[in-house]
């Protein structure tokens, strides 16, 4: 049997650790905050906003929310967030993704200031990651490597394969595999042989958002899996891109959905945070 690495424990000591560093900035006078903008009425959006304020709330952290209506113009949007890099109560710039169809949610990633950008998702912070200079860092791939931390799974040596390739998940964790000395492929919907591909990895990270996807024979015996899946199935049930019920039994170890990754992507937002806040502070201080 698989050990389940549990993401909602190991979350939920993150961000106790989160509100223990506020703690010791508001002793210094200093009040860690976070603005988390939402444009338009997106239900999920909403759902994720609402648990990201909570998780603001346990750890000590100011919440500034500002949910703008759908129709809001591009400009206006780049004009809330020049105004919010310029506030010294602001450690951390969220703007809720997806963005209305007439916002480029490029130029609204890149106009947040690089220091204040807990999404990890700034080109320059991207590119610290490959130079492997310290920063902020996206928040899935970062609470993937503590997850693999806290359960004693060293990728030095291993091969490890990423299934996915986006900006947010493939391309960011394949990076810290690699910093990890890990032996990286990343493979994706257009990869030919793609189970054969997965079954070479001893450490198996499955983003694809293609509901239990990676079956039983796409999986060595033996390996680490990790889902990042968040998807329904046939029935409406939540469920992962990994069939775990198939997967499970031949695993080492294997994250479930939900209580896997999902929480740890929210705690690693608040550890990004008070990352920000430290930094900032100490740049005043210099």
């Amino acid at each position: 049997m698989a050990t389940i690495i549990d993401g909602k424990a190991l979350a939920a000591k993150i961000r106790l650790q989160a509100k223990e560093r506020a703690e010791r900035l508001r002793a210094q006078g200093v009040e860690p905050g976070l603005a988390v903008v939402l444009v338009g009425d997106d239900p999920a959006s909403k759902t994720y906003v609402r648990a990201k304020h909570r998780d603001c709330e346990e750890c000590g952290i100011v919440s500034f929310d500002y949910a703008l209506p759908a129709e809001t113009t591009e400009d206006e949007l780049l004009g809330l967030i020049q105004r919010l890099n310029g506030d010294a109560a602001v450690a951390g710039i969220l703007v809720q993704m997806p963005l209305p169809a007439h916002i480029d949610a490029e130029r609204v990633i890149q106009a947040i200031d690089p220091e204040k950008d807990v999404d990890g998702f700034h080109p320059m912070n991207l590119g610290k990651l490959v130079r492997g200079l310290p920063g902020l860092r996206p928040c899935t791939p970062a609470g993937i490597m503590r997850m693999l931390e806290e359960y004693g799974i060293d990728p030095h040596g291993k091969r490890a394969v990423m299934v996915g390739r986006s900006s947010i998940v493939g391309k960011p964790m394949s990076l810290m595999l690699l910093a990890a000395d890990a032996t990286i492929t990343i493979a994706h919907s257009s990869t030919a042989e793609l189970a054969s591909a997965c079954r070479d990895a001893d450490i198996l990270v499955v983003a694809t958002g293609q509901a239990r996807m990676v079956r039983r024979d796409w999986v060595k015996p033996g390996a680490v899996v990790v889902d990042v899946g968040m998807d329904r199935d046939e029935n409406g049930k939540l469920c992962g891109d990994v069939a775990y019920d198939e997967v499970e039994p031949l695993a080492e170890a294997i994250t479930p959905v939900p209580g896997g990754v999902g929480p740890m992507t929210r705690a690693m937002l608040m550890e990004n945070v008070m990352y920000a806040a430290e930094r900032q502070v100490a740049a005043r201080r210099a």
